[in-house]
This record gives structure tokens, sequence and C-alpha cells, in this order.
């Protein structure tokens, strides 16, 4: 799906009517970015299968192939390495599956329901599957949950904790309830996600994992692994006002937090005082594009688009900025993730992905905003934006990678 994205190939199509979604009737929407044709018993044991949500299944088979890719696991100490993933809902799937029956029949539950729903099984399952004994957590932070995991991993790699992770978010929502319960709060698109764009009318649910293997680049350069980008700063903060609506300040901050954190001794410097550094500006001014959150609603594009111009001043409008959500959805707690690995593959192939579906700009973001075919560039350093509900918000500052 990513590489489709990043090809301005859009995943959102059609509602497929699953066992699990049943007909899409009574819903205001039509659309998702569904995982189609998803069969994962080519790759996971029986015993695993019945253990396994789709949601953990997602994870555990990207993973899999994240460690593989990497040669991670083989290079590193299995108690030296750290499992962090987001995921907001857990194995939605297997609950609606038990609660239904319930309700309709006092059907006793599956035996192995508990195992299925609880939000941690994909990073368990991703532990047993690669043999990793180190720190393994989750992290439910809503639409920040992938890449407030990536940031920690970050720090943690940094501080010494680990020497290496496995980081990245999943996330299987789209079940019947799921998809009636964001019906009701009339922030989906009856048409289709069209981030920035004037006549933009909601966001698209989708689903799906991103998975990413991080080490310093110490060890990663002693033994010659393929490098795509670097991670230089994190930053997070919370809006404290309000459970939906966003914060232009509390976007703002976490933005300023990623740069500054990517600033020498960033663990001794406040942001809000490094923000007024020479090196501050100086670090600011290679920021050559924004994976923003782009909801595609009035309010969260708004929102961004002044926190954008508050971080960047005059150079805002100039700045290229684009949102992946249009081409695979809103996967709520795997989203930042999957935003963070589109941006790094923009970075490592220097094409930036366009805007799906947005062809006429909001004229009041004054943004520019990549419609119509993915863009050549070279940027230095890129931003990864997530604001969640909740009033949670995590930046990634990365780092074009130049061998």
């Amino acid at each position: 799906m990513i590489s489709a994205a990043c090809s301005g190939v859009s995943g959102i199509a059609p509602i497929i009517p699953v066992p699990r979604i049943h007909e899409p009737s009574g819903l205001r929407y039509t659309r998702l970015a569904q995982v189609r044709d998803f069969d994962p018993t080519p790759h996971l044991s029986t015993g695993t299968l019945a253990t396994a949500d789709r949601s953990a299944q997602f994870a555990l088979i990207s993973a899999r192939q994240a460690a593989q890719q990497s040669n991670l696991t083989q290079h590193h100490a299995p108690h030296r390495t750290a499992i962090i993933l987001g995921c907001s809902i857990g194995g939605l799937d297997s609950q609606e599956r038990d609660v239904s029956k319930l309700f309709t029949h006092n059907a006793r539950f599956h035996p192995l329901c508990v195992v299925q729903t609880m939000a941690n099984g994909g990073a368990s399952h991703v532990s047993i599957d690669l043999g990793i004994t180190g720190p393994v957590f989750t992290l439910s932070t809503a639409c920040a949950s992938g890449t407030h995991a990536i940031g920690l991993a970050f720090q943690m790699l940094r501080s010494g904790m680990a020497d290496a992770a496995i980081a990245g978010g999943h996330e299987a929502p789209l079940t019947f309830g799921f998809l009636r319960a964001w019906d009701s709060m009339r922030v989906v698109s009856p048409t289709q996600c069209r981030p920035f764009s004037a006549d933009r009318d909601g966001m698209t649910l989708g689903e799906g994992a991103a998975i990413l293997t991080l080490e310093t680049l110490a060890s990663a350069q002693a033994r010659n692994a393929p490098i795509f980008a670097e991670i230089i700063g994190f930053g997070m903060s919370a809006d404290a006002k309000h459970i939906t609506n966003p914060s232009i300040d509390g976007a703002t901050a976490a933005m300023r937090a990623a740069i500054a954190d990517a600033l020498p001794n960033s663990s001794e410097t406040d942001p809000l005082s490094a923000a007024n550094s020479p090196e501050f500006a100086a670090l600011l001014d290679q920021v050559g594009y924004i994976n923003a959150h782009g909801t595609a609603t009035q309010a969260n594009d708004s929102t961004e688009a002044a926190a954008i111009h508050n971080l960047l001043g005059p150079r805002a409008p100039h700045v290229p900025v684009s949102s992946t959500k249009s081409l695979h959805g809103h996967a709520i707690g795997a989203t930042g993730a999957i935003e963070t690995l589109a941006t790094i593959l923009a970075l490592h192939h220097k094409k930036l992905p366009a805007t799906y579906g947005t062809t006429t700009i909001d004229p009041t973001l004054n943004l520019d905003v990549i419609t119509g075919e993915p863009r050549d560039a070279a940027p230095d350093i890129a931003l990864t934006n997530s604001f969640a509900f909740g009033g949670i918000n995590a930046v990634l500052a990365l780092r074009r990678w130049q061998a």
C-alpha cells in the first residue's frame, strides 16, 4: 500500500462487504481504505491464527517483513532489542463477534476472546515470533499511537536503554459497529477524503500496519545495513483544551519540540527557549517537506495550516505539504506509522507524495499543497505530524540519508 501511495495510487475504494462489516447499509459514506484480499494463512501457524485478531496479524506479518529486510535480529541481542507498537482499538473484530452473540443469543464467549481483543496482542505476538525479550509494550494515544511508538523507540535507543527496536503501528478497526460509530460523529466524508481542498468534507477510514526497524547510526554503519532515513527529533504536546477540537498552539508546540529535539544537547534544552536560538532557526530552514496529519475535516486542516504558519513564518507558503491519508485513509492507531513510512520513502526516493483527490486548494490556508502527481524534490529534513483526539500531538523530524 505504501509503495502505491508514494506512486499516487489510492487504496480508497467502495466498501467491500465482508462478514465483519456486513452490508454497509445506513451509512452516510460508501468508501473505505480496506486491506483487500488479505490472507494470513500462508504466513501464520494455526495456533497463531487462533489467538491473533486481524489487527495483531497485520502487526506480526509487517514486523516479520521489517526484521527480515533489515536482518536486525541477527545482529542485536534479544534482551537489548525493544518492541514498541501503537494500537488504539485493539482486537475489535473479535470483540464485536462475541459481544454480538452475547446480546442476541446469550452465547458463551470464544475461550480465546480475551487474548484476541487485548491491544498489546500485536506486540506480544511479534515478541514471540522473533524471540525478542527486551522491553515490549503497546501505546494507545488514538491517531498519534504509531508516531508515539516510533518516537519513544528513538528515545530509548538514544538514551542507551536499547540497542535496537521494532516500532510502528497496527489497526484493523473496520467492523460494522466501528463504522456506525464514526458515522454518528459526522466527520467521515460521504464522498472521499480530500485534505486541504476547498470542498473538503471529512476523512475516509482505513486499516493496516507499518513497522520499522531502528538502530543507532553507528550500529547500522558498522554492519553496513541499508539506511533509508535518520530520525533526528521527536516532539510531543497536549492541547489541554478540548477532547475533539484541535488546537493551533498544541500542534505548533509539538512541531517546535521535534525541531528542538534535533539540536545538540537537546535533553538539556527547553524547547520554548530553544526556538529562539540561531541553531533552531538554521535547522528549521532545512525543513523542506511536511507530511501533514491532514484529515480533510474543516477544523483539522485549518488548524494545522495555521500551526505550520506559526512554525515556519514567511516560509510557510513555500514548503511542500501533503497528506497521504488521501491515499491510505485514516487508519487510527496505525496511521502515524504509515505516514512516517511514507515520509521515509519520500526522502529516500526524492519524490514527495501528492494529496490525492484535491484539485482546488483552500486559498485561506496559504500552503504549497502537492496535488496531481508526486513531486520530485530532495528536502534535507521532513516533519510528519500526528494530531489525535484527546488533544494529543506527536511529531517526528526525519533527515534524508546521504551515504
